[in-house]
């Protein structure tokens, strides 16, 4: 009955730690997009204005 009480709980723990790598992965993904198109906008922007020597 320990064995089997044990296992559970340590299935249990395993999920929880994926679960929260999963919401952690995605709200970095989330960051990185974001982050990704204000350097997207910045690189046309000085792309579109050029250089003024």
């Amino acid at each position: 009955m320990n064995i089997a009480l044990l296992l559970i709980i340590v299935i249990a723990v395993v999920l929880a730690i994926v679960g929260g790598l999963n919401t952690a992965l995605n709200w970095l993904l989330w960051v990185a997009l974001i982050v990704g198109v204000i350097a997207l906008i910045a690189f046309l922007f000085r792309v579109i204005s050029g250089s003024r020597s």
